[in-house]
């Protein structure tokens, strides 16, 4: 589906886009000349650029520099609310597509910027709301929840691979005679694009899977055994070592 039109509803320094999806619904591949600030109320989304993933769980939003061309894709039924912010109030946020953290102040302050005007609103008040999520925005921590993409079109067909079935269990021998060259080169192509190894890089797709199952009701056994872990206890070791928490407690988090 095609991007939705630049919303007309304006709050002091921000623009504000209210809109409900079904499940499985996607974006198509799009650009703004503002910045986007996506959150979802309720759902997960996917975001894709051409270099990387960004997985935004229940209680999370991503941010979108300006001109960054991107498509979007929804895991569940999606209530979305997006933030449009004009390239020039962008100074001090990330220049990279980033996941942050909202918390309930900030997450109330989005609710109600996406309400729309209501008497007794006045521009006054727009502006002072608009000017506040941009505050809280700035403060907002982020959370790696990025998979990113790379360039060398041997790492494309193994990464496409593990894309596609993030539970599978080949080595990095495997995968390097797949794509045609050696386990060192193979090893050297994660490093040099992406800064970590190859069992790293799988752990963050499976992250990324396994925090979109569990944000559409999957247990966390039944995501353990999809993404080739022997058991819960394995899966949950990874998830604290890359998040700092359980899975449940990650999604539940305040």
């Amino acid at each position: 589906m095609k991007p939705p039109r630049h919303p007309s509803h304006q709050r002091g320094p921000l623009r504000v886009f209210a809109r409900d999806y079904p499940d499985q619904h996607r974006i198509d591949r799009h650009q703004h000349p503002y910045a986007q600030f996506l959150y979802a109320s309720s759902g997960v989304m996917r975001l894709t650029t051409a270099r990387g993933r960004w997985l935004v769980p229940p209680l999370r939003g991503v941010w979108i520099p300006p001109r960054t061309p991107h498509a979007v894709a929804m895991e569940g039924p999606v209530a979305m609310r997006s933030l449009y912010v004009p390239a020039a109030r962008c100074a001090g946020f990330p220049e990279a597509c980033q996941v942050l953290k909202v918390r309930p102040f900030l997450r109330a302050l989005i609710v109600e910027a996406a309400l729309g005007d209501r008497p007794p609103d006045t521009a006054a008040r727009g502006g002072l709301l608009g000017s506040l999520i941009l505050l809280e925005l700035e403060r907002a921590a982020a959370e790696p929840l990025c998979v990113p993409l790379p360039r060398d079109p041997r790492l494309r067909r193994v990464c496409r691979s593990l894309l596609a079935d993030p539970g599978g269990d080949w080595s990095l021998d495997r995968w390097a005679e797949e794509a045609g060259t050696s386990a060192r080169t193979l090893a050297r192509l994660f490093q040099a694009e992406f800064g970590m190894g190859f069992r790293a890089w799988r752990d963050q797709v499976r992250l990324s899977e396994a925090i979109a199952r569990l944000g559409c009701g999957a247990s966390v056994e039944a995501v353990a055994r999809d993404l080739g872990y022997r058991g819960a206890s394995a899966f949950i070791a990874m998830f604290h070592r890359n998040l700092g928490s359980s899975p449940r407690a990650y999604l539940d988090a305040e």
